[in-house]
C-alpha cells in the first residue's frame, strides 16, 4: 500500500514537471518576444498574448490571396465571404453553440450594445444586474431607463466577493408580472477572478427571465459548453482569448430568442431590401441583421486561426496551468510580512481559490501599515518592466464593495456635481478607490511570477516616504 501511494505521488510530481516543461517550451517557441525584451507580462485579463504561429498563418493567408468586400458575387468577395463564414462556424463549434446565431462585433462592448439597444425594454420590463459587472454591462441600464423600465442590482458579499445567493434569489422571484425581464451577469469577474456559477442561468430562466452572460473574462481559460448551459445572449471578446486580432468580438444569440431583439434602425449589409420613396425596408433574417456595414473581413479569418491554436494547446490544460500559477502567487503573497509583523498585501476575494480564475486583486501596505497608493505600486513595477494593472478596472460595483463606499456617500457625491472622476471622489469621500490587479495566462512562466514576487519583497520594511523616493 505504501508503495502504491509513493508511486501515485511520483506520478503526480512527474505530471507536474511535464506540464511545466510543456508551457516553458510553448513560451520559448510562440512568445519569444517576451523573453527577448526581458518583460514580465501579468495583465492577461486586460489582453492576452498572441502566438507567433497565429501571425504567420494569418500573414500567409493575406499574402497568398486577393480579398474583396463581401456582399457581392465576384471571386474576391466570395473568398472573403467564405473565410468569414468558416470563422463563424468555428466559433459556434468552439462553444458548442449549434442553437445560436454568431454575430461578429467590434468587441464585447459592441455585442452588449446590441442587446441594450434592441432588447424590448418598456415601462413593464425589468433589468437585473450583478454588482460585479463590467461597465459595458452596467451601461445597459441606460437603455432600460430611457424606456422607463426598472432596474436593480444584486449584491456580492464583502467577505469573498461572491454572489449573495439569498438576495439574488429574492430579486429573481420579484416582479413576476413584469414583461420582458433581463438578468445580466459575468461568468467570471474581470477584477476578482471569481467564477460565478452558471447554474444561475437555468434558475433565472425558470422564473421567466432572459439571461445575458458576459463571458469575456471566462472564455480565455474555461470551457463554455452552450449545450450544457444555455443563456439567451452571450458576449465574447476574442483578443482576451488568444491576443490577435484586437477589435473583434461576437454576440451569440439563442435562435429561439432572436425575435426579441428589435433593431431600431438599419445599415448597409443588414437588410434584404430597402426603399427611399416608400421609406420601407426588410431586415436580414439572421446574424447579418446586426453586422452593420462592411465587416472586418480581413481580420475575421484570424479568429479561426486563434481558436485552432487554443484547441491545440487545450483549454483544460490552460485552465490547470492558470489555476496553479494563480494559487501559487496567492499563497506566496499572503505569507509576506514586514518586520513589524504587519502583512504587506491584502488580497480580496475567497481564500479557497478552487473556483477562481487567473486574476488577483490586491492592495499594498507599507511598514507603518499605511495604504500604498496603487499608482505608486504600478510605477515601481514599470521600472522593473513588469506589466500589471491598477485602478477600478471598469467595475465600480466591486470597487465600492472593497472600499466600503456606501449608497448614501455615492448619492451625496453625484448630487453635488455635474463632472467628476475617481481622484475627486477620493478627495471628497476620504476613501480609497482602486487597487492593483495581477493576472496570469497561457504564456506565463513560474519565472515571471517569481520575478513579480521578488519585486513585492523589495517593498518590505519601507515607508511611503521611502517608496516616493523610489518612484522619483
Amino acid at each position: 500500500m505504501l508503495t502504491g501511494l509513493f508511486q501515485r505521488k511520483t506520478s503526480t510530481s512527474s505530471d507536474a514537471l511535464a506540464h511545466d516543461a510543456y508551457f516553458n517550451q510553448l513560451r520559448n517557441r510562440e512568445y519569444p518576444h517576451l523573453s527577448a525584451q526581458n518583460h514580465v507580462y501579468l495583465d492577461y485579463t486586460g489582453g492576452n498574448m498572441y502566438a507567433q504561429q497565429q501571425l504567420k498563418k494569418h500573414n500567409m493567408l493575406l499574402r497568398g490571396n486577393v480579398f474583396g468586400n463581401p456582399h457581392s458575387t465576384n471571386p474576391t468577395s466570395q473568398l472573403a465571404t467564405q473565410l468569414v463564414e468558416d470563422a463563424r462556424k468555428k466559433v459556434l463549434e468552439f462553444f458548442n453553440a449549434e442553437d445560436y446565431y454568431c454575430i461578429f462585433t467590434p468587441n464585447a462592448s459592441g455585442a452588449l450594445k446590441i442587446v441594450g439597444e434592441c432588447y424590448p425594454f418598456s415601462e413593464a420590463s425589468q433589468l437585473l444586474l450583478l454588482a460585479d459587472n463590467h461597465n459595458s454591462v452596467n451601461g445597459i441600464r441606460e437603455y432600460c431607463r430611457g424606456k422607463n423600465g426598472a432596474f436593480t442590482y444584486a449584491t456580492i458579499q464583502y467577505e469573498d466577493l461572491q454572489i449573495d445567493a439569498t438576495q439574488l434569489d429574492q430579486e429573481l422571484s420579484t416582479d413576476t408580472d413584469a414583461k420582458h425581464k433581463l438578468f445580466a451577469y459575468p461568468a467570471q469577474s474581470n477584477v476578482s477572478g471569481v467564477k460565478h456559477t452558471l447554474d444561475w442561468i437555468k434558475r433565472a430562466q425558470s422564473k421567466g427571465w432572459d439571461v445575458l452572460l458576459d463571458a469575456a473574462a471566462f472564455a480565455p481559460t474555461t470551457t463554455l459548453d452552450l449545450t450544457k448551459y444555455q443563456p439567451d445572449f452571450v458576449t465574447i471578446s476574442f483578443y482576451k482569448i488568444f491576443g490577435y486580432p484586437t477589435g473583434l468580438g461576437c454576440l451569440l444569440v439563442k435562435k429561439d430568442k432572436f425575435h426579441l431583439l428589435k433593431k431600431p434602425w438599419f445599415a448597409g449589409g443588414t437588410v434584404t431590401l430597402a426603399a427611399v420613396r416608400s421609406a420601407s425596408h426588410f431586415l436580414a433574417p439572421n446574424h447579418e441583421r446586426f453586422e452593420n456595414g462592411t465587416i472586418n473581413y480581413l481580420d475575421i479569418p484570424a479568429i479561426k486561426i486563434g481558436l485552432e491554436f487554443i484547441e491545440e494547446v487545450g483549454l483544460n490544460r490552460i485552465n490547470e496551468r492558470v489555476t496553479s500559477l494563480a494559487k501559487y502567487v496567492y499563497e506566496q503573497l499572503t505569507e509576506l510580512r514586514h518586520d513589524t509583523g504587519a502583512p504587506q498585501v491584502r488580497i480580496f476575494g475567497p481564500k479557497d481559490r478552487s473556483n477562481v480564475g487567473g486574476t488577483l486583486i490586491m492592495t499594498f501596505f507599507d511598514s507603518d501599515n499605511a495604504l500604498i497608493p496603487f499608482e505608486a505600486v504600478e510605477q515601481l513595477a514599470n521600472k522593473k518592466r513588469i506589466s500589471i494593472r491598477s485602478g477600478c478596472f471598469c467595475n465600480p460595483g466591486l470597487d465600492e464593495v472593497n472600499n466600503c463606499v456606501s449608497n448614501q456617500e455615492l448619492a451625496r457625491y453625484f448630487s453635488t456635481r455635474t463632472q467628476g472622476d475617481y481622484r475627486d471622489m477620493i478627495a471628497t469621500l476620504k476613501k480609497m478607490r482602486g487597487a492593483t490587479r495581477v493576472s496570469v495566462g497561457l504564456a506565463t512562466t513560474k519565472k515571471d511570477v517569481d520575478t513579480f514576487l521578488s519585486f513585492v519583497r523589495s517593498l518590505q520594511n519601507k515607508t511611503i516616504n521611502a517608496l516616493d523616493n523610489m518612484t522619483a
